[in-house]
């Protein structure tokens, strides 16, 4: 009886981190182009946007919009392959991994400033707090509005030096790439605005008081 209470033991803790590891290895959403539709199905997530809104004064639809961008809400993406004579696969372009793309060494930085040093770049709340984090310190260095969706990703993508000295405007494929960027968090920014008050009240409350 005792190997068998044992067994029960182990095999209830190995569930556990199983549903544990899951959890943070979810799928990307089933309709990523309406923000409302992103947070029923994913309720957890609302709660850490809200909570990086409250903690960094960054508006949800912002750092959402950065993310589909940069990852399409993948919790492993990666960046592309880079290549030797462009036929021999040679790791990758970057160090950039998981929802927010973030490089190996803006990270740490983020770990280090933040004391989270726990914190995984493939667990969506971590994720998050990064971009809040990050759309905060643009707005201390480069005077960047937390609003200005373009703005904000033109320095995600090339760093603060970089923005400071114009290095976007010798790529003019990212200058549209930021305006696509620009463009979903207004759509997003309208769509939670519909939605909002239903995901701060949750699914129990709408099912009796809705």
């Amino acid at each position: 009886m005792k190997k068998k209470s044992k067994n029960r033991v182990l095999y209830g803790a190995a569930t556990v981190i199983a549903l544990s590891l899951s959890g943070c290895a979810s799928p990307p959403p089933k309709s990523p182009d309406n923000i409302c539709h992103i947070f029923e199905e994913k309720e957890d997530w609302y709660h850490a946007a809200a909570d990086v809104r409250d903690k960094w004064g960054v508006p949800i639809h912002v750092p959402m919009a950065m993310m589909y961008q940069e990852s399409s809400f993948k919790h492993d993406a990666l960046p592309p392959r880079d290549y030797i004579l462009g036929i021999i696969p040679w790791g990758r372009v970057s160090s950039a991994y998981g929802y927010s793309q973030a490089k190996t060494m803006t990270w740490e930085d983020y770990q280090r400033e933040t004391g989270n040093g726990w914190a995984s770049r493939s667990d969506f709340e971590d994720a998050i707090d990064f971009m809040g984090w990050f759309i905060n310190k643009t707005y201390k260095v480069n005077g960047v509005s937390k609003w200005d969706a373009y703005g904000q990703y033109l320095n995600y993508h090339e760093g603060w030096g970089g923005y400071q000295q114009k290095s976007y405007l010798k790529k003019p494929w990212l200058v549209r790439v930021s305006k696509i960027v620009k463009r979903r968090s207004m759509t997003y920014a309208a769509q939670l605005n519909k939605c909002e008050e239903d995901l701060q009240h949750g699914w129990f409350w709408n099912l009796f008081f809705g």
